[in-house]
């Protein structure tokens, strides 16, 4: 494999490991709290919801939009996909947005599951209902993101082979800890995604501008697929400018030397 699949399989891995972290504190929370049963059952449904969501659409944006047009339209939404990502990252590194707690989510997840209240025999609706939307939700910016980046690489495997590697190694990591995977740096994956996703929707939409020329032929960036790391470096330091500006001073101590609690 050549570079350029190199970075589609890890751009796709490093998007999808932190959608699924996510999805996995939801189904742990339901699993422990409310039953097994239900929230697989709920994971399952989610999961065949999405098989038939990537067929539809992967089909109807492969054959219906030209080249350029693709790169454009693609380009144009993870430009503002990664752009939302970012500037989270941007407020949680300036301190004016809450670090994301996974141990928190958790901990909320399984008060709401005991507030439910219990359900005799059958299927548990609540577990059932929470899981199915957290995998699906968390699912389609899987989804989202596996066909963008397939679709304008025109490596709809490679992009498949990332996502399933970040599957299988979450779920193998909650397996083996059974727990919320905290000990994961969630919020530098987020900014890392942040950047990715900017950089190559960048790239692309850019690309697809070439839909209004003549012949409708998609531009050429100089240097080609390289220039994906100049853009990546360009908006990391573009961050990070705004990072120093949005900073602020952490809070003082109150007088008798404890911490003021971080916000959940």
């Amino acid at each position: 494999m050549d570079a350029a699949t190199w970075g589609l399989i890890v751009a796709t891995f490093v998007a999808c490991f932190v959608e699924m972290v996510e999805a996995t504190t939801i189904v742990m929370a339901m699993g422990y709290t409310r039953g097994w049963k239900s929230a697989l059952i709920g994971t399952v449904a989610a999961l065949g919801a999405l098989a038939v969501v990537t067929v539809a659409a992967g089909y109807a944006l492969a054959t219906w939009l030209p080249e350029s047009a693709l790169q454009l339209a693609i380009g144009g939404l993870l430009l503002v996909f990664g752009l939302q990502w970012l500037r989270k990252a941007i407020l949680r590194s300036s301190g004016r947005k809450a670090v994301h707690d996974e141990d928190a989510i958790y901990r909320e997840e399984v008060e709401a599951a005991k507030a439910a209240g219990e359900t005799r025999g059958g299927l548990d609706l609540f577990g059932f209902m929470v899981s199915f939307k957290g995998v699906f939700l968390e699912g389609m910016e899987v989804v989202f993101i596996v066909l963008t980046f397939g679709l304008n690489a025109n490596n709809i495997p490679a992009a498949s082979l990332g996502a399933a590697a970040a599957v299988v190694i979450v779920l193998g990591i909650a397996v083996a800890l059974r727990r919320p995977l905290s000990m994961i740096n969630e919020n530098l994956l987020k900014y890392g995604v942040g950047l990715l996703l900017a950089s190559f929707g960048t790239y692309w939409a850019v690309e697809g501008i070439g839909i209004f020329r003549d012949g409708r032929a998609s531009l050429d960036w100089p240097g080609h697929d390289l220039m994906i790391l100049v853009l990546i470096a360009a908006w990391l330091v573009l961050s990070r400018i705004f990072v120093a500006v949005l900073r602020r001073p952490a809070a003082p101590a109150p007088a008798g030397g404890i911490p003021v609690e971080v916000q959940k």
